[in-house]
């Protein structure tokens, strides 16, 4: 028999209401292939169902229930079985709608908060975030990534040295003890007293700033101390300013740890071949930079499921990452975790956001 239990219609008849409206019954059936998927892969059929759900409803009436849900686009049957799955847009509506976000326990943020305290002393900030996700990786049991500028490091002292009469070496040094190197086009004619005079300008106003705060105070600086300043040596700040420019591509900084969480609950070949194709993104960095670049324009996690994010879409994974900040409340940097779509994602999603509040105020210090 195929007609629907006369009980209730599957969505509550609001005007445009769509997929929120699932009344009680087709919720808990839907919550508990989703559930059932994020705990062990495999696809539940409806005697199962029936078994499992709250209230009294026979295996026929599930599965009207069920192949309602299914012309929604929220289940499928994969080939081998008469169970079913939730399809991305049934996950994305678990995630968005039904899912309850729970609250990290006292004990687990007491975990990563002792395991992120001990990051960042006398570390540079690099080793301090490759610490963290590492430690975010054991905790979730996936890879997980983190996207920095390199130029995030507060800056202590600045020297010029001459390389050849139009060449000098500028010397970063950061706070962290990171040293950055450029080499620098002098104009012509420059004195070794205009690099003295140009260092001396510089250190006096770049200490305890990153780059791109610097670059931003020194161009205003620079339009005030003309009348001060000798021409070459004007050139020579101008140069250096110039040099620092940069915050493409190529000054971002993308650090993955946890590649082997991804190898630990395999259930078949496709799987593996899945796992496979998610390696082969996560080498191809640019795409990489360019999603967790989307996430520094969100204040909080966001969450990429399957295809919704083009760059995992062949290895159908999921994407949750958070921004985080610098001691000004600059948004610095992105991490967060990759893994397959069947994550926990209601204990995953909380320790992103919390891992990401530590970091910023790892940073902030």
């Amino acid at each position: 028999m195929s007609h629907h239990d006369p009980i209730s219609p599957l969505i509550t008849p609001k005007a445009g209401a769509g997929l929120a409206q699932l009344n009680e019954r087709s919720r808990d059936i839907f919550r508990q292939i989703v559930e059932n998927y994020l705990a062990t892969g495999e696809p539940v059929g409806s005697r199962n169902i029936s078994r499992l759900i709250s209230m009294p409803l026979s295996p026929a009436s599930v599965r009207n229930v069920m192949s309602d849900l299914e012309q929604l686009g929220l289940i499928y049957a994969p080939h081998t079985s008469a169970g079913r799955l939730p399809t991305e847009l049934g996950l994305r509506f678990f995630v968005d709608a039904l899912m309850q976000v729970g609250d990290l326990t006292e004990t687990e943020r007491q975990s990563i908060q002792t395991q992120l305290a001990a990051i960042g002393r006398g570390q540079s900030v690099e080793a301090a975030l490759s610490e963290a996700l590492t430690r975010l990786s054991g905790l979730t049991r996936t890879a997980t990534v983190v996207l920095t500028a390199k130029s995030n490091a507060r800056l202590k002292h600045i020297e010029f040295v001459r390389l050849e009469p139009e060449q000098a070496l500028v010397v970063l040094v950061a706070e962290d003890g990171q040293v950055e190197n450029r080499v620098l086009k002098l104009p012509p004619g420059v004195p070794i007293s205009a690099l003295t005079e140009a260092g001396n300008f510089l250190n006096a106003r770049i200490r305890g700033r990153t780059l791109a705060e610097a670059r931003a105070e020194l161009e205003v600086a620079l339009q005030q101390s003309r009348t001060e300043l000798d021409q070459l040596t004007q050139k020579v700040i101008a140069a250096g300013i110039a040099s620092w420019s940069g915050g493409g591509g190529e000054e971002r900084q993308l650090i993955v740890r946890g590649h082997a969480n991804l190898l630990e609950d395999l259930h078949a070949m496709e799987d593996l071949e899945r796992v496979r194709l998610l390696f082969d993104d996560l080498e191809t960095k640019k795409g990489v930079i360019d999603l967790l670049g989307l996430a520094e324009q969100a204040e909080g996690v966001r969450i990429f499921i399957g295809s919704e994010n083009k760059l995992f879409s062949l290895s159908g994974s999921s994407t949750i990452i958070s921004p985080y900040r610098d001691s000004a409340g600059q948004i610095v940097g992105v991490l967060g975790v990759i893994g397959p779509t069947r994550l926990n994602y209601a204990r995953v999603i909380p320790m992103v956001d919390y891992a990401a509040r530590i970091v910023s105020q790892m940073l902030g210090k």
